[in-house]
């Protein structure tokens, strides 16, 4: 027969509120009562019933997140760093793919609000809002990770996309690029941003933007190696060819890799390479990335922290999060002519109400 609160309380001659408390990490229980009764509990291998639980509080302690790609290890990290937080706080995460199609993007949040989640965390696939009215009828809390919407009044968390853009295009530059092209994807805020940032810095100084120079695809989170590798045999049938790449994502810079040195390319001699995101692998690959660093774990646990406020109803206005990008400069983009300096300072949240 199962073990439940009330035999615990029993043993220890203590309130089964007295333990409920204990097992919720209360304050108010002393240090002496709170070591007995853990002890207690392991040595009976004690496990809470969570659907009597849930029936009780109204509470799952479920939160969801639907990802474009569980493969990519920006998401891995940011999965890592919102259960970093909410394992604290006795929440489990549940993790959902979309793979870059927003019909199963859909159907993934509609499995999840099925399972009484208790709040919502979405990297969204769409192209507009309209998704959400799905959510808002559950009645769901929920809060935007990466990508945004015009317009949209919602908690959102995620890095200034333009600056990114900017810095690594303007890090390219610095490097003696003169032919830079960008490779990204369609209709997302990351997309569209990261793309201003880089025209942004090719007018600061003054160059043109040629036709063909500008590759914008679908799946740039999903099978992105494969999209980088195709976009950039596509560059490299152009005379002349680009001298440097910004790439959206680090899967995208990595398929752009293969592509320069099956072309019998040197980089970052005849083409240098940028990517964003930063992820783990970037300094292992066959020339180091150079990368526009996001600090995915700290993405995923200000997104937890949120989501706990939106479950406590601490928030009243939509809260904005905004991390600060830096540039990780590493043998892809560093011409020996060029002076470049890697930039190093850590990341800083930038909080709007």
């Amino acid at each position: 027969m199962p073990v439940r609160l009330k035999d615990i309380a029993d043993d220890l001659g203590v309130s089964v509120v007295t333990v409920s408390k204990v097992l919720r990490n209360h304050g108010d229980i002393s240090r002496e009562t709170r070591d007995r009764v853990l002890k207690r509990i392991k040595e009976l291998n004690y496990q809470p019933n969570l659907a009597a639980r849930a029936l009780v509080t109204g509470r799952t302690h479920l939160i969801g997140l639907v990802v474009p790609d569980l493969v990519h290890q920006f998401f891995a990290q940011v999965a890592k760093g919102a259960s970093h937080v909410l394992r604290k706080r006795g929440y489990s995460l549940i993790i959902s793919s979309s793979e870059e199609d927003p019909a199963l993007e859909n159907e993934e949040i509609s499995q999840l609000l099925s399972r009484r989640i208790d709040a919502l965390i979405v990297a969204s696939s769409h192209s507009t809002p309209a998704f959400l009215q799905q959510i808002e009828d559950a009645q769901i809390p929920y809060l935007l990770l990466d990508r945004k919407f015009s317009g949209c009044e919602a908690c959102f968390v995620g890095i200034d996309d333009r600056k990114a853009g900017e810095l690594a295009t303007t890090h390219l530059i610095e490097n003696g690029c003169q032919r830079i092209a960008y490779i990204g994807g369609k209709n997302v805020s990351t997309a569209i941003n990261r793309l201003e940032g880089f025209r942004k810095a090719m007018a600061a100084h003054r160059l043109p933007i040629h036709e063909g120079q500008i590759t914008c695809r679908s799946h740039f989170d999903d099978a992105a190696d494969i999209t980088g590798y195709k976009a950039m045999k596509t560059l490299l049938r152009r005379k002349p060819h680009p001298d440097g790449i910004f790439c959206y994502n680090d899967p995208v810079a990595t398929g752009v890799m293969q592509a320069i040195i099956e072309a019998g390319l040197r980089i970052p001699e005849d083409i240098a390479l940028i990517g964003c995101g930063n992820v783990r692998y970037a300094s292992a690959l066959r020339v180091p990335l150079s990368s526009v660093d996001q600090d995915c774990e700290l993405m995923g646990e200000q997104a937890a922290a949120i989501a706990l406020d939106l479950i406590a109803g601490k928030v009243v206005t939509p809260k904005t999060v905004l991390l600060e990008p830096r540039l990780i400069v590493r043998k892809s983009s560093v011409r020996p002519a060029a002076n470049s300096n890697p930039v190093s300072k850590p990341n800083r949240a930038v909080v709007s109400k």
